[in-house]
């Protein structure tokens, strides 16, 4: 599971980055929209935090986003190693 869980949050963080790019901004924008720390988001990017509901409110706002748009990313739970057999 833990490894399920790093996978996913790896993902997370890369769909992340491609919003940021995609809504033509930066992390430093969206962390100030947010008022948060653009530290709390380059964490969630580079995988080094779980992305908790308190720090994606705020990059949802910054992004001018649903919440639901940060979760709407493709991940294959059914990877080998990943589901209990």
């Amino acid at each position: 599971m833990k490894e399920l869980k790093a996978a996913y949050t790896k993902k997370f963080g890369e769909h992340l980055k491609e919003l940021i790019q995609r809504h033509n901004t930066d992390v430093q924008t969206v962390a100030s929209i947010g008022n948060i720390e653009s530290k709390q988001v380059y964490r969630i990017i580079s995988a080094e935090n779980e992305p908790k509901i308190t720090t994606l409110l705020p990059i949802a706002k910054g992004l001018g986003i649903e919440m639901k748009v940060l979760f709407d990313f493709d991940f294959d739970f059914s990877v080998e190693g990943f589901v209990e057999k």
